[in-house]
């Protein structure tokens, strides 16, 4: 119970902030209501978004697209990862790559690669990219930091490159591969949603973003921001879930 309660009141204490706010400028605004939608008027808005199939659709397209993206730009890192560590060249030629990915503003990484790129591939590239930097930079670090004298003994008695993958490397790489699962979702969610709406992908979170912003419909704005957030939460859950049971199955937990 107490643990419910210390999880619920924060969130209590920032809807009565809200609430606060978008009572001040209804007070002080004549359309304030307008500027800073209400919680409930969101949550009014998000419920009727919620009966429609187009929004369905953009849940659905955007998770598929956004995730997609994520996963490739994970798998992409861990491979590239192990082969930085094997070969010191690979780690020299991906140095530059991964420093401008990291520091480049991803409004800039969206406007170029939208020249170059379709819009629909604009969101599952971009949360490939955002995922890459933390996935690589982590699991090169975890690879790094494994045991010697384990790896020296394995190599001694000859044991199998698979157990050594499981029992040495593995274990080595999780704390770390985990930490950037973790970060890797959010980011790609900020970044993938700004994609959708710099590129104006049809059908999209982000185009219902756009219309909100557009026609101004500030509790829409709020109720489509609001789904994002729950979406980037669950996604993390599921993937932490995922990491967690592969480790388990694998005895590396």
């Amino acid at each position: 119970m107490k643990r419910i309660v210390r999880r619920v009141w924060p969130a209590a204490v920032w809807l009565g902030v809200w609430q606060a706010g978008s009572m001040a400028f209804a007070a002080i605004y004549p359309h304030g209501a307008l500027l800073l939608a209400s919680p409930l008027a969101s949550l009014k808005a998000l419920c009727g978004m919620a009966g429609t199939a187009s929004f369905w659709t953009a849940v659905l397209r955007s998770t598929l697209c956004i995730w997609g993206g994520w996963l490739a730009g994970c798998l992409l890192a861990v491979v590239l990862a192990a082969a930085a560590a094997r070969f010191a060249a690979v780690e020299e030629l991906l140095a530059p790559l991964v420093s401008a990915v990291k520091a480049v503003p991803v409004v800039s990484l969206i406007i170029l690669i939208l020249v170059l790129l379709d819009s629909r591939a604009l969101p599952w590239v971009i949360a490939g990219l955002m995922a890459f930097p933390p996935v690589y930079a982590n699991v090169l670090a975890g690879i790094r930091g494994a045991d010697r004298q384990l790896l020296e003994m394995a190599r001694v008695f000859r044991v199998p490159p698979r157990r050594q993958l499981w029992g040495i490397w593995g274990p080595a790489v999780l704390p770390g591969f985990r930490a950037a699962v973790s970060v890797s979702t959010g980011l790609c969610w900020k970044a993938g949603a700004a994609a959708e709406v710099i590129g104006l992908c049809a059908g999209t979170i982000g185009e219902g973003l756009y219309t909100a912003k557009v026609y101004f419909q500030t509790a829409e704005l709020f109720a489509w921001t609001a789904v994002i957030v729950a979406l980037s939460a669950l996604t993390e859950h599921l993937a932490l879930w995922a990491v967690d049971a592969l480790a388990g199955k694998a005895g590396m937990r």
